[in-house]
Order: C-alpha cells, then sequence, then structure tokens
C-alpha cells in the first residue's frame, strides 16, 4: 500500500480522497493554486504545496509542476480525481516514467477511450451497441455534412476529444449544419486543442443511463449498478440518481452486462463509467467512457456500501477487487444534487465571492461533500460547484422527500446558489412520476434556457 498520495485536484473531491485516505493510514499532500490559498483541501491533508498562480493552465493543469511537487514531497501515487489532468494520457505516461503510480487506467486506455471517435470504433468492434452515426473521425465540413446526410437529420455534433458537454451542437438540417459544425469544433480547439469531430445520430428525448465499473489489474471486471442523469442543462449534468426509475432488473442486467463487456474489451483498469442513452423503447447505445471516477460517484456509494475512492487506491496499489459481481446488490434510493455558485434567473451566470454563512442539513441518509465554510471566498477562477448534497432513502419517493427536506434545510448566504433551482425540479410533478429525459429542463423550465 502507498505511504503518502498527492491529490492533484481542488475543492470537494480533494477533500473527499484525503479522508479516504486518512481512514486507510495513508498521508496526503494538497497542491494549490494562489487562489486556492484557505481552500479546506489545503488545511485536511498533512501537507500542502503551492504549484502556481491561480490559471488552472499555471497550477492544476501544470503538469510539470505536479509532478515535481510529487517527487519534492516524495509521494508515492497521484489521485488526479475527476476534471483537469484526470483524463490526460500524457499525465499519465508522464507519472510513469518518473516512476509514480497514476491511479486510474493506463495512458494507452485514456488515449484510446478518451477520443470518443476511437472509442466508438473499438465498442462497435467489440459487438457494444453504438449510436448510429460515423465510424471515423471529420475536420472538414463538407465531409461532415455528407455523413450527416448518410445518417440522416437530427444528428449529433461532437468533439471527439470533448467532455463536460463541450464541443457539442444538435444540427435538425442542412441549414443549420454548418454553423453548428464550425460552433463545436471552435469550443473543441479552444477547450481540447482537437479540431477532429464525429456525428452521430441524434436520439430524441433519451435518457442519460451510466453504470460504474471497477476493474482490478487481474482482469476482474464488475459494474456496480445504474445512475440515471437525465436531468441536465447544456449537457451538464444538474442531479443524479441510483438505480433509474426506467430500469427493470432484467434491463439492468443486460446493460449491466455491456458495460462490463465494454470494459474488458479494452482491458480496463480501476474506476470507470460507461455512458449510455436510452430511447422509449428501451434501446439502449453506448454513447461514451469515462476513464476517471466520476462528480456523481456518490450515488453509488450510498446503494451498494462501497467506496469507491478506496477501492480505486486498492486496486493501483495492485490489490484484487475487493467485491464480486453475484455480491453487489442496490440498497434503497440514492440522489444527488450539485450546489453551484451560479444564478439560473441570470442563466446561470456563476457567482463567486465572499459566503459568510453555511448552516449545511443532517439527519439519517444524508451527506453533504463540501470544501466550502463560513467566511470562505469562492474563487472565479474554477468550476461554481460548492458542494454535493446526497440522500439516501428506503425507496425513491423517501429520497425524493429527503432531499426537499434538506435544501430546504441549507443555507449559504453571501452569494448566489441553484439551491431553489433544485428544489423545483425535485418538486415538479413530472419528476416525481419518474417521466425525465434529457430535455426535461428545456421543457419544463423554459426561463432558465437561453
Amino acid at each position: 500500500m502507498f505511504d503518502k498520495i498527492l491529490i492533484a485536484n481542488r475543492g470537494e473531491i480533494a477533500v473527499r480522497i484525503i479522508r479516504a485516505c486518512r481512514e486507510m493510514g495513508i498521508k496526503t499532500v494538497a497542491v494549490y493554486s494562489e487562489a486556492d490559498r484557505e481552500s479546506l483541501h489545503t488545511l485536511l491533508a498533512d501537507e500542502a504545496i503551492c504549484i502556481g498562480p491561480a490559471p488552472s493552465t499555471q497550477s492544476y493543469l501544470n503538469m510539470e509542476r505536479i509532478l515535481t511537487a510529487t517527487v519534492a514531497m516524495k509521494a508515492d501515487a497521484i489521485h488526479p480525481g475527476f476534471g483537469f489532468l484526470s483524463e490526460n494520457a500524457r499525465f499519465a505516461e508522464l507519472c510513469e516514467k518518473c516512476n509514480i503510480t497514476f491511479i486510474g487506467p493506463s495512458k494507452d486506455i485514456i488515449h484510446k477511450m478518451g477520443n470518443k471517435s476511437e472509442a466508438r470504433k473499438t465498442m462497435m468492434e467489440a459487438g457494444v451497441p453504438v449510436v448510429p452515426g460515423g465510424k471515423e473521425a471529420v475536420r472538414h465540413v463538407e465531409e461532415a455534412k455528407a455523413m450527416a446526410e448518410r445518417i440522416g437529420f437530427p444528428v449529433m455534433i461532437k468533439a471527439s476529444s470533448g467532455g463536460g458537454g463541450k464541443g457539442m451542437r444538435i444540427s435538425r438540417g442542412l441549414e443549420d449544419f454548418e454553423a453548428n459544425f464550425k460552433n463545436a469544433q471552435m469550443e473543441s480547439v479552444k477547450g481540447f486543442s482537437d479540431d477532429t469531430m464525429y456525428i452521430e445520430k441524434y436520439i430524441e428525448k433519451p435518457r442519460h443511463i451510466e453504470f460504474q465499473i471497477m476493474a482490478d489489474k487481474f482482469g476482474n471486471v464488475v459494474h456496480l449498478g445504474e445512475r440515471d442523469c437525465s436531468i441536465q442543462r447544456r449537457h451538464q449534468k444538474v442531479l443524479e440518481e441510483s438505480p433509474s426509475a426506467a430500469i427493470s432488473e432484467e434491463l439492468r442486467y443486460r446493460m449491466g452486462e455491456v458495460a462490463v463487456r465494454a470494459a474488458k474489451a479494452v482491458g480496463y483498469e480501476n474506476a470507470g463509467t460507461i455512458e449510455f442513452l436510452l430511447d422509449k423503447h428501451k434501446n439502449f447505445y453506448f454513447m461514451e467512457m469515462n476513464t476517471r471516477i466520476q462528480v456523481e460517484h456518490p450515488v453509488t456509494e450510498m446503494v451498494t456500501g462501497l467506496d469507491l475512492i478506496k477501492e480505486q487506491i486498492r486496486i493501483a496499489a495492485g490489490e484484487p477487487l475487493s467485491v464480486k459481481q453475484e455480491n453487489v446488490s442496490i440498497t434503497g434510493h440514492a440522489i444527488e444534487c450539485r450546489i453551484n455558485a451560479e444564478n439560473p434567473a441570470k442563466n446561470f451566470m456563476p457567482c463567486p465571492g465572499l459566503i459568510k454563512n453555511v448552516h449545511v442539513p443532517g439527519g439519517n441518509g444524508v451527506r453533504i461533500d463540501t470544501h466550502i465554510y463560513n467566511d470562505y471566498k469562492v474563487p472565479a477562477n474554477y468550476d461554481s460547484m460548492l458542494m454535493k448534497m446526497i440522500v439516501h432513502g428506503k425507496n425513491r419517493e423517501e429520497a425524493i422527500a429527503k432531499m426537499r427536506s434538506a435544501l430546504g434545510e441549507l443555507i449559504i448566504e453571501g452569494i448566489e446558489t441553484n439551491v431553489d433551482f433544485q428544489f423545483d425540479i425535485l418538486s415538479h410533478e413530472a419528476y416525481r412520476d419518474g417521466d425525465v429525459d434529457t430535455d426535461f429542463i428545456p421543457k419544463y423550465f423554459p426561463d432558465y434556457v437561453r
């Protein structure tokens, strides 16, 4: 087992990893930018080191500084969390060259599955159902236009190296295709330094269903059930739950089997997520694989009783999976709400600033993952997520009631947040009936979509 782990991240996920390491008796090193000097992860870690100015390109995305810090602090391994360098094949390769364990899959797997067009080809060859679309990536609009016509409109234009909803556009016909393609491509170049795109059929009103998988170095792979991530705004997840109200035991078995097959097809190792689109006829299609821990991993932890961060660390240290597929069981229902520093009434404008007062709810089955505290100043340089509120109930109805109660207790003074918006979603009749798809927010909250 590792003696010391450096956490190449910030915010609530850094705090989450520190707590898991503490319980395992592993020392931790926090890295921070100048803007994060007073962030909670720097206070909780055993050691902390500044790696640069506020801009992420000069700190959390600076591979050389992070690796230098790891060597200087004599850490055995790096946990990248999510975002930043967590899906960067080059960073994983550099860790290997520096004899530092990267807590995640290998550079080859990250490259293969991180490139969306390459992942599609790999899954098709493995017999995994994929959304109808082009097999090859495209760079030029005329080539892409011809591909879209062959597939049939509407189509989804996606960045090959995309993620987090960036570099994605829906085109419903030739008249808007060129503008959408160029805009998505510009976003891809800016966000991922990659101008390759791919085109696939747009599935109308699907559910976004993802399966958590864990795989060790010995070829053992298990899935830990599904998460329903259909409540989204501009392809960004807002609220997640497990299990899905749309998934029967039989469908869960089939989708889980395919998720495991997909992971085995690429020799996957560590934590990963296979994401599917589920249409109204219960047909499911591979969408992409995330080669890291997900923001929404706590809902899986709540219904399975497994600690996914600890499992990641054990796997990276060479230990076998602690659970077999037949021992995985889903108990009750969990919901996660992402609480962000943003104003939904003003097109979700980010709202950094000083938090004057925080009161978090508690009680049976309520979990808060956060890095904020009284008098904490939310920097303007990073993602706006302040905390994740997770609840667990004996069924979906109880979980909804528990989350509504928890949201009603939450107080964050000094900045604007999306707490009321989350409460409105949970209170909506369609959501309570389980009648959701990825168009839920545009359909029922059109005033928030501009």
